[in-house]
């Protein structure tokens, strides 16, 4: 499981150009899934078993990144957008690379840094020729590393999602469904949970589970909440976008303990999933999200623990390989 997390956290894919993560998973899953389509705004949805019962999970493929706007005259300096949300502490030093592999330095004007119009990217390579034109779009760069059994990398949020509904799918080629469960590799979740509305729609799902990650309360000084890394999967209760329905949360619960799997309860103050778009469509979807716990999000080292990721994998594996009843 270490190397998918390496594959797709690696991979490029800010939010609105996921097609080169979108490939990977595609070939992830090609023999795990019983049907797979691409949907007009490039959400890539895996249908496994033909049950009655529509159950959809939804993963975002995208990551945060930057937009390039104009380039400084005579350097290779180029002003950038956000495409998400950047926090601007995070941003100096850090690199972020091009579709074409261009390597970008961000820098800031000195002593500043409150505001994204004091950053630049620096891709100055020396020879005075501007090799990424304004317009192109860029992810953060950095390899994944291992810490135990902790694994520290960017995109994180929401890779390790995706490779949760994998190895699922996994899971599921060996036990059967009796449902009909619908993956759905979402994209554009970091600039309004775009993907989900639209693919929510095309599955018209009788539940939704999305996978995402959430903030963890055991850092120095940090959040006011009970998750901690190494707790279990994390089961959401609410957050600002979305109350989960009781009868939801009782069906992850329930789960969790019949099959001895770890668990916490997360009630997130900030935030949201892919859930809270899902839930609005059509006439209405119950949903809830199983959260896998998270340090650092939004910078280039998010940090989750294999533990918790294996909690989440199990728990997903027993809630859609039995009847659903809600």
């Amino acid at each position: 499981m270490k190397e998918l997390v390496r594959k797709l956290t690696e991979a490029w894919g800010p939010s609105g150009y996921e097609h080169h993560i979108r490939q990977i998973i595609r070939e992830e899953v090609a023999e795990l899934a019983d049907e797979i389509t691409v949907d007009p705004l490039g959400n890539l949805i895996c249908r496994v078993g033909d049950g009655e019962k529509r159950v959809m999970v939804a993963a975002h493929m995208d990551e945060i990144g930057v937009m390039a706007t104009y380039r400084e005259k005579k350097s290779g300096y180029m002003r950038f957008a956000n495409i998400g949300g950047l926090s601007p502490q995070t941003l100096r030093g850090n690199r972020v690379k091009f579709e074409n592999g261009v390597i970008g330095v961000i820098g800031v004007e000195g002593g500043k840094g409150d505001s994204l119009d004091q950053f630049f990217i620096d891709t100055d390579d020396a020879s005075g020729e501007q090799t990424v034109p304004e317009g192109s779009p860029a992810g953060f760069w950095r390899p994944m590393d291992e810490r135990g059994k902790r694994l520290v990398g960017k995109a994180m949020d929401d890779r390790i999602g995706c490779v949760v509904a994998i190895e699922t799918m996994r899971k599921l080629k060996k036990k059967k469904t009796p449902n009909s469960v619908y993956f759905a590799f979402t994209v554009q979740e970091e600039v309004g949970l775009r993907g989900a509305r639209t693919a929510a729609h095309n599955i018209n799902p009788d539940v939704a589970v999305a996978l995402d990650v959430t903030r963890t309360g055991d850092e120095i000084h940090g959040a006011k909440m009970s998750v901690k890394l190494g707790g279990g999967a994390a089961i959401k209760v609410h957050d600002p976008g979305l109350v989960v329905p009781p009868a939801v949360v009782d069906w992850m619960v329930n789960r969790a303990e019949a099959d001895g799997i770890p668990y916490q309860r997360e009630l997130l103050s900030g935030g949201t999933t892919d859930a809270a778009a899902i839930q609005l469509t059509n006439a209405g979807v119950p949903s809830g999200c199983i959260s896998i716990p998270c340090r650092f999000i939004h910078t280039v080292s998010e940090t989750v623990d294999l533990d918790d990721v294996q909690a989440c994998i199990d728990l997903l594996s027993g809630l859609v390989s039995n009847p659903v009843s809600l």
